[in-house]
């Protein structure tokens, strides 16, 4: 088993609370993991990237090559375009179709749209909009997409959840149990 994952957003996005639960659930799987961040002016509203490597055998670079990943999770559909170069042929792109326009020149959501309707293997969803009605926050878009993405990532779902409750456990029952609900939303709705 291996799964090369690139997870994109920006600043705020709770990207690398994704990356925090996957890595968790993926060390319960008894799997290698390796992970890069970059952060960018990510407390600008900049880019956040992370490459994430799971495998049931060794790992020697935590950077995925170009063309090789099998999945893009991202949580705004211009971060899932710009990463494209790196998706395999047969990868799939999980993304939030909502943007979050923090420059003057993003593009116009026709032209990203037209860019995703080439890509074969896609899920896209509005992760706030199900956030919201899950759990009355947008604040829960990350578990949201985490949740949409996992039937795509080859560990247990029982074991991805268990992960949530262990990062969000500090923060209290309320908080673990409104990330679970936002994660589970966002998995029946990729399987549909």
């Amino acid at each position: 088993m291996k799964t090369d994952i690139i997870l994109a957003g920006v600043g705020g996005q709770g990207i690398l609370s994704i990356a925090a639960v996957l890595g968790e659930a993926a060390l319960a799987d008894s799997l290698y993991l390796k992970q890069a961040e970059v952060h960018g002016m990510s407390q600008r509203g900049g880019d956040v990237q992370s490459n994430l490597r799971l495998s049931s055998s060794p790992i020697y670079s935590d950077l995925i090559p170009k063309g090789k990943a099998d999945l893009i999770v991202s949580l705004e559909p211009m971060e899932a375009l710009r990463y494209l170069p790196w998706l395999s042929e047969t990868g799939t792109i999980v993304t939030n179709s909502q943007p979050f326009v923090n420059i003057n020149n993003y593009p116009e959501m026709e032209r990203i749209e037209k860019e995703f309707e080439k890509i074969n293997n896609k899920v896209v969803i509005d992760a706030e909009a199900i956030a919201k009605a899950e759990t009355g926050t947008i604040r829960t878009a990350n578990m949201v997409m985490l949740g949409a993405a996992a039937p795509f990532i080859d560990i247990e779902f029982s074991k991805i959840e268990n992960a949530v409750r262990s990062i969000f456990a500090r923060k209290g029952e309320d908080i673990v149990n409104m990330n679970i609900k936002a994660l589970n939303a966002g998995y029946e709705k990729a399987k549909k």
